[in-house]
């Protein structure tokens, strides 16, 4: 046998232990790794020595954590990878155990399902993710999982794409048991016992008995395949899933399942989703490397921390430092507000306790770490402090000068705003270099974006903690520039500019927000609008002065007739009681009518092509901008932001990507066309754009 780079192999009486050696990679499924693997298993079959074989993993992180990344288009182009291995080890005349030391997803526990028996550590998660990548299992996953937990289980794991932990993955029959000690010292024992009892093999591709249970239940499939249709809306590869496992219950034996598998797999493959949802997967990780940041910036310990204002952004906030462990003092000067943001937070833990998704002890575990405040003085012991007022820069900059008394020298201070100047902000402290925004989006436990916003002087050490802290408390967090809006809102304020011209110009609300649905996103915008209260920014206005922007004419209107949205059940449409289904209002339709008239609009009809470009490209226009700016420093950040912070559907790749797709040749003569017909500043083109097309380049071409 060749020498192995990547496997490791001892033997103890007479069991081989092959360890999968690639700790840094997390034991990731390389094609060299396979090939040693294949070798491996294909010597054992001529060693009458060995009795028994144990697959495990280097490290306590992971048993395999999947196919190697840094091969994902090589893997694709060539189809699933693991097949010729996995068909060696699970004809092998010897029993094969695996012993999941660590996290097992995808072809990871592709490998574990063609092993007989399956160990693993307590803390090991299982799952088959990869329907968040537009793809299924491919290696014989959507036919060995339901042979073993059944149809119904199978789905909902593989639709779903979670992780399993293992205490929960043996209850389902995932594995067959939990390690409690030295995990390959307890496989071992366990295939010396199996080799004494004589049950050498146990093929999961021959279990039978859930499977022809799940064959009689006439309307199991029906009614997955209509629940698809809510849950999964718009995507390609959950349906497939599921004609997959429907061929491992219905097929005539395993190996017809599998061909449908393949040629689901192929299908899934060649869909445009795919390329998508894998751009979205690499923007994620990349948003985190930051130019300026690489190498040995010391950042800061956070060991607490303290958020200012318990309303529901501040609330929230606490709560994600409560989720990651962390204690928080949580402040607001007025008692009746502390209390009413307490019961807030405890009300959130105790929903999500009364759904089975958090025990009891961890909610007391996590309230016990939010400790309420009215004393400003009490913020000093934190760490980092999250100011979480209302948009007012007066009153920001009031708080951060009082906070730049009582905080800690090298403490972080940031703020929550959503579009104020953050150097405005820091240059009331006297230290704006331990200032910058840490923008979260509502409900800011739930929503996983995070703005970290890059004042003139903010720091190394203060960008990198912010950076650290926002993956800490879970989020997804991208760099973005000082500038209005930040990235996410500078750019909605376009889209949501140019939904309004539209209903001015002889488009409906119901049709924009119809299209903006179908599109893939979970409301339109006038849907949004009421659901968030129109009097939020007629209220604004009318602080400022009011408004002369056309824009601002109708949902002011609406407002000055009392109608503010889902709030009081009437908006640009009208609700029933204790439901949130828009329904056609002619009120609104008469208001919009009126305006429409008194502005001296022509109206026009609008295909639903047109509707879709009038509020999709404004966000590429703009967000070309922000790069050629440097507000945003990749492409990938932009569709990072609106995938996360703005329901743009992942397998759309965001509107960068989605800009790609159709062509910037396309799109940059349409945003012209848009530009000469409405003269709205808008639809300048970006210089950026106009460079990008001359050259015959992509957004993705700039990194």
């Amino acid at each position: 046998m060749a020498d192995l780079k990547n496997l490791q192999l001892t033997t103890k009486e007479n069991i081989l232990t092959v360890t999968i050696n690639r700790e840094s990679k997390l034991n990731a499924l390389s094609r060299e790794t396979l090939d040693e693997l294949k070798e491996v298993v294909q010597s054992v079959y001529d060693d009458n020595e060995i009795k028994g074989v144990i697959l495990t993993g280097a490290g306590e992180k992971a048993f395999v954590a999947g196919a190697d990344i840094s091969e994902f288009g090589a893997a694709a182009s060539e189809g699933p990878s693991l097949l010729d291995a996995l068909d060696d080890m699970e004809s092998s005349d010897k029993p094969v155990i695996a012993a999941i030391n660590g996290t097992a997803f995808g072809g990871g526990l592709e490998v574990a399902l063609c092993c007989d028996y399956r160990i693993a550590s307590p803390t090991a998660p299982v799952g088959l993710p990869e329907v968040k990548l537009g793809l299924l299992p491919g290696a014989g996953g959507t036919q060995r999982l339901p042979r073993l937990i059944g149809a119904e289980a199978a789905v909902h794991a593989i639709i779903s794409g979670d992780p399993i932990l293992a205490p929960d993955a043996l209850a389902m029959g995932i594995v067959d048991r939990i390690a409690n000690g030295d995990i390959v010292d307890e496989a071992v024992d366990y295939a010396k016992e199996i080799i004494a009892e004589g049950a050498t093999k146990r093929r999961v591709r021959d279990i039978e008995d859930k499977v022809i249970v799940d064959r009689d239940n006439d309307g199991l499939f029906a009614k997955f395949e209509g629940s698809l249709e809510t849950s999964h809306r718009g995507q390609f590869a959950p349906a497939q899933i599921l004609r997959c496992i429907e061929a491992a219950v219905n097929a005539n034996d395993f190996d017809a399942g599998f061909a449908v598998e393949q040629e689901c797999f192929k299908e899934c493959l060649a869909h445009p989703q795919r390329e998508a949802l894998i751009h979205i997967f690499f923007a994620e990780r990349a948003a985190n490397k930051i130019p300026g940041l690489e190498g040995d910036v010391q950042l800061l310990d956070i060991k607490q921390g303290s958020v200012v204002g318990a309303g529901t952004m501040g609330g929230g906030i606490a709560m994600c430092f409560a989720n990651a462990g962390l204690p928080v003092r949580l402040h607001d000067n007025d008692p009746e507000n502390l209390a009413r943001g307490i019961k807030v937070i405890e009300g959130n833990y105790a929903r999500t306790v009364a759904r089975g998704r958090l025990a009891q002890t961890e909610m007391d575990k996590r309230m016990s770490l939010i400790i309420p405040t009215e004393k400003f003085e009490d913020l000093g012991d934190g760490d980092v402090v999250v100011e979480a007022v209302y948009e007012n820069l007066e009153l920001k900059q009031e708080i951060f000068q009082r906070l730049d008394k009582v905080m800690k020298q090298g403490a972080l201070l940031a703020t929550n705003t959503s579009g104020l100047d953050v150097d405005a902000i820091a240059a009331s402290t006297n230290r704006p270099e331990s200032v910058c925004g840490m923008h979260f989006f509502s409900p800011a436990n739930v929503m996983r974006l995070l703005e970290v916003v890059r004042g003139d002087k903010s720091s190394p050490v203060t960008l990198g903690t912010a950076m650290a802290l926002g993956k800490r408390l879970g989020k997804v967090s991208v760099m973005a520039g000082n500038c209005p809006g930040f990235i996410g809102n500078r750019m909605i304020a376009g889209y949501s500019r140019q939904a309004q011209l539209m209903i001015l110009e002889g488009a409906s609300p119901a049709q924009v927000d119809k299209v903006i649905y179908d599109f893939g996103l979970a409301m339109g915008p006038f849907a949004m609008a009421d659901m968030v209260g129109l009097d939020l920014g007629w209220r604004a206005r009318k602080m400022m002065g009011g408004s002369n922007d056309v824009t601002a004419r109708i949902p002011d209107e609406l407002c000055e007739l009392d109608r503010y949205g889902q709030k009081n059940g009437k908006g640009y449409y009208q609700y029933k009681e204790g439901d949130r289904k828009p329904l056609p209002d002619p009120i609104a339709d008469d208001v919009i009518a009126r305006v429409r008239e008194e502005l001296g609009y022509a109206t026009k009809a609008f295909s639903d092509e047109e509707v879709l470009k009038r509020c999709i490209y404004p966000l590429v226009n703009i967000g070309a901008k922000l790069l050629e700016e440097g507000h945003a420093l990749r492409a990938g950040d932009i569709d990072t932001v609106y995938v996360n912070g703005y329901g743009f559907p992942a397998y759309v790749g965001g509107p960068m990507w989605f800009a790609d797709v159709q062509g910037l040749d396309n799109v940059l003569a349409d945003i012209e066309r848009f530009h000469e017909e409405t003269g709205d500043d808008v639809w300048q083109p970006a210089d950026l754009l106009r460079s990008l097309v001359r050259e015959g380049k992509s957004f993705a071409s700039l990194g």
